[in-house]
């Protein structure tokens, strides 16, 4: 039986994180010692160099969770993996639990253990977030270069294409919270936790702009997942 969380798995996963830690500690080693040659305050770099490895903690919750949300199905070498070193949980999820569908898989609380179901979920969550890979490199600059024209042209409307492309993209992860809805009032739990985790955002943001909280700035997207994570262990019950 094909376990997800062999040895073999954790080794492969292991040696790639420890190769992108090691690019990491290289060139934190190369910034230093280039700051230090061309006379910086070696003071202020290590004050900053703190300042970011404390703040890196907040956003590596929300990394974390997604970790350990995917790693009931997925086991953890994968998991772990793809969202310690390229992925993002707003991807990596809606790609695992779409192809388990696909395949008819819809108990995501059990480990999946038949090794082509794993395999093509693993091939789906690689192959859609390649093409990023090759885009950025190739055409950001001609990207960029537009968006700035726009922007410069008119900034009014530079802002709202800005707004409208990230609200596009967000709005592709929306069909998995609207799926269900005709399913009943379960079907709808989905919806109230997102309503739930902006409600605890807005919370956030009114935090940082009313009352000059900033440092809550890097906290508030794992302020609002545990929040919604909480809440919907809180109604689930009470629903279904």
């Amino acid at each position: 039986m094909f376990d997800p969380n062999s040895t073999f798995l954790f080794i492969l996963a292991g040696l790639v994180i420890l190769f992108v830690i090691a690019q990491s500690v290289f060139f934190l080693v190369r910034a230093y010692r280039r700051g230090k040659a061309l006379g910086m305050d070696m003071k202020q770099i290590r004050k900053t160099i703190l300042s970011t490895a404390v703040f890196t903690f907040a956003p590596a919750v929300s990394i974390l969770l997604g970790v350990i949300t995917l790693s009931k199905f997925l086991g953890l070498p994968l998991p772990w993996l793809r969202l310690s070193v390229i992925g993002a949980i707003t991807y990596e999820l809606p790609a695992a639990t779409t192809t388990a569908n696909a395949l008819g898989i819809t108990a995501l609380s059990e480990t999946i253990t038949d090794p082509q179901v794993y395999t093509a979920i693993a091939w789906v969550m690689t192959l859609g977030i390649f093409p990023g890979l090759i885009w950025v490199p190739l055409f950001i600059k001609k990207i960029q270069g537009g968006l700035m024209k726009i922007k410069n042209k008119d900034s009014k409307w530079g802002d709202i294409l800005m707004t409208a492309l990230f609200l596009g993209m967000i709005s592709a992860f929306l069909g998995m919270v609207f799926a269900d809805i005709r399913s009943g009032l379960a079907g709808w739990i989905p919806i109230f936790v997102l309503l739930f985790s902006a409600f605890v955002m807005g919370i956030c943001g009114l935090l940082v702009k009313k009352c000059g909280m900033k440092w809550l700035e890097n906290y508030a997207l794992p302020i609002s997942m545990l929040c919604a994570m909480a809440f919907a262990v809180v109604i689930t019950p009470l629903i279904v």
